[in-house]
């Protein structure tokens, strides 16, 4: 996705190796024009599969799938890291690794908001070594709910997680494929290599 890829170069900075820091528009300051773009993408590639839930993780998967949802006219239900006093029982739950934080969060959805009759998409701003997509495909399964594939914002292609989860069936659809990150630069997969500002 061309814009996505313009304003990684622009406003996304290299913090080390395998670290892109993309809160100008993202993942702390929301972009919403961006994001309604991405939006009609994730709903371009997905509007044949009969979709009726999106499914995310919080927080910042939340901006991109909402507006999935507001373009296949599904609801949203997002993964909470944290604790609720307003959901506490009859949860599903799983681990989760986060390469950033560096940390295992339980992410947990309720089961009141999904279930085997749903067919789910799943959005996350991120892959990289896929730990976040699989445990959020470990809560839809447990609900029963069938797995349309994963819409991820930016890919990570140089760390392992979207071979493996392509290796296993999942179709993963990604609208910015980064090859690499080496020397501060950004090389999208198949795209030249441009020096982030």
């Amino acid at each position: 996705m061309k814009v996505l890829q313009e304003k990684i170069l622009n406003e996304g900075k290299v913090l080390s190796g395998d670290v892109l820091k993309v809160d100008a528009f993202l993942n702390h300051q929301i972009d919403p024009v961006l994001m309604q773009e991405i939006g009609k993408e994730f709903a371009k590639r997905f509007k044949e599969e009969n979709i009726t839930k999106i499914v995310t993780i919080e927080s910042s998967g939340i901006a991109p799938a909402v507006m999935a949802a507001l373009e296949l006219g599904v609801k949203v239900i997002f993964a909470r890291k944290r604790k609720s006093l307003t959901l506490q029982d009859n949860m599903y739950v799983a681990n989760v690794y986060s390469f950033t934080k560096q940390e295992t969060n339980e992410i947990s959805l309720s089961r009141n908001h999904i279930d085997e009759s749903d067919r789910v998409l799943i959005i996350d701003d991120f892959l990289a070594n896929g730990q976040a997509a699989l445990g959020l495909m470990s809560l839809v399964e447990q609900a029963g709910a069938s797995i349309a594939g994963l819409g991820i914002v930016i890919e990570k292609a140089f760390q392992d997680g979207g071979k493996k989860l392509r290796e296993q069936g999942i179709r993963v659809e990604s609208l910015a494929e980064i090859a690499s990150l080496d020397n501060n630069a950004v090389t999208f997969v198949q795209q030249e290599t441009a020096e982030v500002k």
